[in-house]
């Protein structure tokens, strides 16, 4: 169940994902995490490339899945990490990617975090992308801690 500060937004179409992320990217900050959770296809990957528009990440820059790769980094308005821990199949493997420098120093997207979630600091948007009717997504962002919720409220107004 959401938590009370949860927001759901509704995207009819890929495009319409990567808009809400394109929003969210120009509020980010050094230090935001967002935890990406949802089956796989849902739109994680579509979300983080909405995200590197609103950091100015370039254009020619491919912003894809690291699902092998584990993690990338584009450069932008403020730097952006892209991890995928999909593939992670022991805690121990965290410490190898080195997100806890990255909290210090860019906005980091975690794609799969549920599946380790105390690779990331407390305070972070989690953004659940659900299946909707008529290949429409479903997107709930729920804040862990007060820089979350800041950001979830500045998107709500958006």
């Amino acid at each position: 169940m959401a938590s009370p500060l949860s927001i759901t937004l509704t995207a009819a179409r890929a495009a319409d994902t990567q808009a809400i992320a394109e929003r969210l990217g120009r509020l980010l900050a050094v230090g935001d995490v967002l935890a990406l959770i949802g089956p796989l296809g849902a739109g994680k990957t579509t979300f983080v490339q909405g995200l590197a528009r609103g950091l100015d990440v370039p254009g020619d820059r491919n912003v894809a899945s690291p699902t092998f790769a584990l993690v990338t980094e584009h450069p932008g308005r403020i730097p952006l990490v892209h991890a995928d821990l999909y593939r992670i199949e022991h805690e121990r493997e965290l410490t190898e990617l080195g997100l806890t420098d990255a909290y210090d120093r860019a906005a980091v997207a975690i794609e799969w975090l549920d599946r380790f979630p105390d690779a990331a600091p407390a305070d972070r948007l989690e953004i659940a992308i659900d299946f909707a009717p008529n290949d429409g997504r479903r997107l709930t962002l729920t804040p862990g801690g007060p820089r979350a919720a800041a950001l979830t409220d500045q998107l709500a107004r958006k």
